[in-house]
């Protein structure tokens, strides 16, 4: 199904995800942080709203869930972990959710970030709210190192011509690290400028490809020498596993 998908701009640097179905005057919405934008796309384009998909309990992905069910009498879907007093729809990654008419859409436990932190799967389009963003991940404000680098490897193990559709616009700051930790990878180079060239043109770098985050992103890339190496010689030679490499990079990258 080939749905259209808007990003929506809010606050200083979120997005918040709108998927218009291609046959339907109606909606999906990922994370309304804020109402007032989402009411606004969606009266401007003459759409009723079918859902709301939330990844995790953070107030910048919450914020607007009250306003919009004043309005809408739909349901909300989320992780019971994350105890959102508007859910009506409690997911986990053994069911999928069916709304009439929408195609099927697939619940990825990606812990972490948050504990609950769930992404969405609608055919090759993930919305993985803070655990991926362009070549970086998320911070670890409840889950554990070891949570963060299985969740990670649950999105790199999906299709590389899976579409990411993150929840903040880090991409460029996230590639100066990579390009720190990797400056003969041309990939990032390439992806620094493209970025620059977008963002100049005020258009998203969101969404982007699994295949170009698995090859610019250092934290799908704790398997490759040159991360280990970098690693190793700020920390020391102490790194046994790709879990430890992670560690040491999630670390570094929150005092970058």
């Amino acid at each position: 199904m080939n749905f259209k998908i808007q990003a929506i701009p809010a606050f200083k640097d979120n997005y918040l995800w709108l998927i218009i179905h291609p046959d339907l005057s109606e909606a999906l919405v990922v994370d309304p942080g804020d109402s007032k934008p989402v009411l606004e796309a969606l009266d401007s384009q003459g759409l009723s709203l079918a859902g709301i998909l939330i990844t995790h309990k953070h107030n910048d992905h919450i914020g607007g869930i009250q306003e919009l069910l004043k309005k809408f009498k739909v349901p909300v879907f989320a992780s019971p972990v994350e105890n959102i007093p508007w859910m009506t729809h409690p997911v986990s990654e053994q069911e999928e959710i069916h709304i009439k008419h929408w195609p099927t859409i697939k619940i990825i436990e990606v812990p972490g970030h948050t504990l609950g932190h769930v992404a969405y799967l609608i055919g090759s389009h993930l919305f993985c709210g803070d655990t991926l963003f362009g070549a970086g991940c998320g911070r670890l404000f409840e889950g554990t190192p070891v949570q963060m680098y299985k969740s990670l490897s649950k999105i790199k193990s999906l299709p590389e011509n899976t579409l990411i559709y993150c929840a903040h616009e880090y991409t460029l700051k996230n590639l100066s690290f990579a390009e720190f930790l990797e400056p003969e990878n041309i990939q990032i180079k390439s992806r620094i400028r493209e970025t620059e060239e977008l963002l100049a043109k005020g258009i998203p770098s969101v969404p982007f490809s699994l295949k170009i985050e698995k090859e610019t992103n250092p934290f799908l890339r704790c398997d490759q020498r040159a991360i280990k190496a970098a690693v190793e010689k700020k920390f020391g030679p102490k790194c046994e596993s790709e879990i430890d490499i992670f560690r040491s990079l999630r670390a570094w990258r929150n005092e970058w």
